[in-house]
């Protein structure tokens, strides 16, 4: 395993993180009994094969159900100081309400301490209100921290960039987990202040928020070659040595395998990465015009700038990833999450655009005129039944 330096809290974190969603039982709480131990035995063997590949950062949070129970089951086999345990608690309103969810990660975990508590989903200005105003959540983290029940203080994230660079800027959070990867590199910016103000990077889901890419459509395999895509993206992203760990939201031990192909490619980047990604702009281009290739994500509004809250980006974005590499599967599973995620993936579908005037918010984007006909293409694309989020199921 590789590790690097985890920005100010000088932890030595491998680049492979053990995410903690897709092993649980649950996405609720319920009593241990009611626990298979055929599940809970797949768990086990998963965190023992991480910590075998020298994966020894386990993250996990309060919002992911029996996650923390069942770690909880396991995690104290192991001495306590070769681990990096991090959980995850949502600011609210109530400071007290944070502290009790932590306390009560805390018992699950069976652990004294954590050495990373994460703000979970600082996604737009309420939730950083709640966080960083005198007697919030931040206060409350710091006062777990000098009772040694916390070792540093970070916090994720899914919202615009502007919200995260404005978080990293309190200079307050000493890591950050957000999303990057290739398809999506619009929180470049972020990264950016995280480096300035040493903050360590934890990129969340490359895998799967990433593009499903444990699941490639044969395009994509045929333009990632030598690599397969989940390896190009795993060397794309740790390539850049501001990313610090990437999170492999393993289900199952055999999870972390094809991952493990990048390891031996890290000092090489610079001479794979460039035909690939050569090939894959050619492609696009070719696909979906130069012009529009370069400029489309200019002048686009927000959410709340749009009539009918239409999520304008991100449509055109999973439309471009569509058409350019046949991504379908994964433009259909997020597009179908719009209007059901709330403020963790904001906005609506574009089913009703027909009926809106989107004149004045397009006004600044050099495809006003067409942009209305490509979010009914766009729909028409990948449009269907309902998903919802996984902590929703």
């Amino acid at each position: 395993m590789k590790y690097r330096r985890f920005g100010r809290t000088e932890l030595q974190i491998p680049v492979f993180s053990c995410g903690g969603m897709r092993y649980q039982y649950k996405w609720q709480d319920v009593p241990s009994s009611e626990i298979p131990k055929e599940n809970q035995r797949n768990l086990s063997q998963t965190i023992h094969r991480a910590l075998d590949l020298g994966i020894n950062h386990i993250e996990t949070a309060r919002g992911y159900g029996t996650s923390e129970m069942q770690l909880g089951e396991i995690l104290p086999t192991f001495p306590r100081e070769k681990l990096i345990i991090q959980t995850k608690v949502s600011p609210t309103s109530d400071p007290k309400e944070f502290r009790r969810k932590f306390n009560q990660s805390l018992s699950f975990l069976k652990l004294d301490y954590v050495d990373l508590l994460g703000l979970h989903g600082i996604n737009n200005q309420e939730i950083l209100d709640w966080s960083i105003r005198p007697g919030g959540c931040l206060e409350e983290a710091k006062k777990l921290r000098a009772m040694g029940k916390v070792r540093f203080i970070g916090f994720s994230t899914h919202g615009p960039t502007d919200i995260i660079v404005k978080t990293i800027t309190t200079d307050q959070f000493d890591y950050v987990n957000l999303h990057w990867y290739w398809i999506n590199q619009f929180n470049w910016a972020a990264i950016e202040a995280a480096q300035k103000h040493d903050v360590g990077v934890f990129i969340i889901s490359p895998s799967d928020k990433g593009g499903k890419l444990y699941q490639p459509p044969q395009k994509l395999v045929d333009l990632c070659q030598p690599l397969t895509p989940m390896v190009f993206n795993d060397l794309f992203c740790l390539s850049h040595g501001q990313v610090h760990t990437l999170s492999l939201g393993a289900a199952r031990p055999t999870d972390f395998e094809e991952h493990l192909g990048v390891l031996p490619l890290l000092d090489k980047a610079e001479e794979i990465l460039p035909p690939i990604l050569a090939r894959l702009e050619q492609e696009a281009i070719a696909c979906l015009g130069e012009d529009w290739y370069r400029t489309w994500h200019v002048g686009l509004p927000s959410v709340e700038e749009t009539p009918g809250n239409i999520n304008i980006p991100v449509i055109l974005w999973l439309r471009n990833l569509a058409l350019a590499y046949d991504m379908l599967d994964y433009g259909k599973m997020r597009y179908n999450l719009l209007g059901n995620a709330g403020h963790w993936f904001p906005g609506v579908k574009a089913e009703g655009v027909a009926s809106l005037d989107l004149s004045q918010c397009l006004a600044n984007s050099p495809h006003r005129d067409k942009i209305p006909a490509l979010l009914a293409d766009a729909d028409r694309l990948l449009g269907g039944e309902s998903v919802q989020r996984l902590s929703s199921s």
